[in-house]
């Protein structure tokens, strides 16, 4: 499947501006072959905007979710997007999936929150593993610094997830992150990574960009540099199923030896 990562901090807090930038880049992605446009962490508001992340929060099935579902259908393309979700009086951080035909497949709530910034404006989630089937390949969701713990790449890889969709708000100085975990973490865990990076300055932090697509090999199939652009790259599972074959890391797993790491 051809998946396209939206590199873009879009326009921080507006919304309407923000469904035009993935309007654009949906057909964009389209036109190039694309089965799936994801867009970065936060994206749909913007991340660094203090209060309005709780004035701006919606349901998972809110009005939002029904224009990029209309997005969707009308350009044929799966759309993954970050944005603030509000449930009741509690607000998470959180990645949703759209198929092509309008359907919301699976919503996911960040696990692992970074810092006071994210710590002061959400709870986090409970559920880790989120995933749905798209075009042939399990997809499963995640969100930024929830990818640098090994058990939760690792809970996706046992659950069979082939393409993990990780919407990023990553910030200098961690840009080794996106430049060396994420291949690793393909590579350990035997599936395709998609890394979607907010760019530039926002509020007080500064975004590196440098999305990628890395393989179960651990070579990056794309990679983003540092300003707003969109990138594609193909998560193929015939490739995946060989590469699991001749890196069976899973079949040799000793989970009994592992009982003291939880």
């Amino acid at each position: 499947m051809r998946t396209a990562l939206l590199q873009s901090s879009g326009r921080p807090g507006s919304v309407v501006e923000n469904l035009k930038v993935l309007d654009e880049a949906a057909g964009r992605a389209a036109a190039a072959g694309a089965g799936l446009v994801a867009a970065p962490e936060m994206f749909l508001t913007g991340y660094a905007i203090g209060d309005d992340i709780a004035r701006l929060a919606e349901p998972a099935d809110g009005d939002w979710a029904d224009a990029i579902a209309e997005i969707a259908t009308r350009h044929g393309v799966a759309v993954a997007y970050g944005y603030p979700e509000r449930e009741g009086e509690t607000v998470y951080n959180s990645a949703q999936l759209i198929s092509a035909d309008g359907t919301r497949l699976a919503n996911y709530r960040k696990t692992h929150l970074f810092g006071c910034f994210e710590r002061d404006h959400f709870t986090p989630g409970e559920q880790l593993v989120v995933q749905a089937d798209l075009n042939g390949l399990r997809v499963g969701l995640m969100i930024c610094y929830d990818v640098e713990f090994p058990e939760n790449v690792r809970a996706h890889a046992l659950a069979g997830t082939d393409l993990l969709v990780v919407p990023t708000a990553q910030m200098h100085p961690f840009q080794f992150v996106a430049e060396s975990v994420v291949p690793v973490r393909a590579f350990e865990n035997q599936m395709y990574v998609a890394y979607v990076n907010r760019v530039g300055p926002e509020g007080e932090f500064e975004f590196v960009g440098l999305s990628t697509l890395a393989g179960p090999d651990g070579i990056a199939r794309t990679r983003a540099g540092r300003g707003e652009e969109l990138v594609l790259a193909d998560a193929d599972p015939d490739f995946l199923a060989a590469s699991r074959e001749a890196n069976p890391y899973l079949k040799d797993r000793r989970p009994g030896l592992y009982g003291s790491l939880v």
